[in-house]
């Protein structure tokens, strides 16, 4: 699996707020967001906590693809 949090970046930005803001806002720690940082997987009460933070959902912050996608292999 491929995950992107470049939806979730992108909304920080048009709201002009800083990832260290959102990340205590959403009282996550650096290590969440240093893995979301590199596109990783976190777990779904760190993103639940964001959405709630920013009243959003889910889909609004985080993408997922299969590697066939992007074509890689499985």
């Amino acid at each position: 699996m491929v995950y992107s949090y470049n939806k979730l970046w992108k909304m920080l930005i048009d709201r002009k707020i800083t990832k260290t803001e959102m990340r205590k806002q959403a009282r996550i720690t650096t290590n969440m967001l240093a893995k979301m940082g590199k596109d990783e997987p976190v777990s779904i009460e760190t993103l639940a906590k964001i959405c709630v933070a920013l009243d959003c959902g889910l889909d609004d912050i985080v993408e997922i693809k299969s590697d066939v996608e992007k074509g890689g292999s499985e």
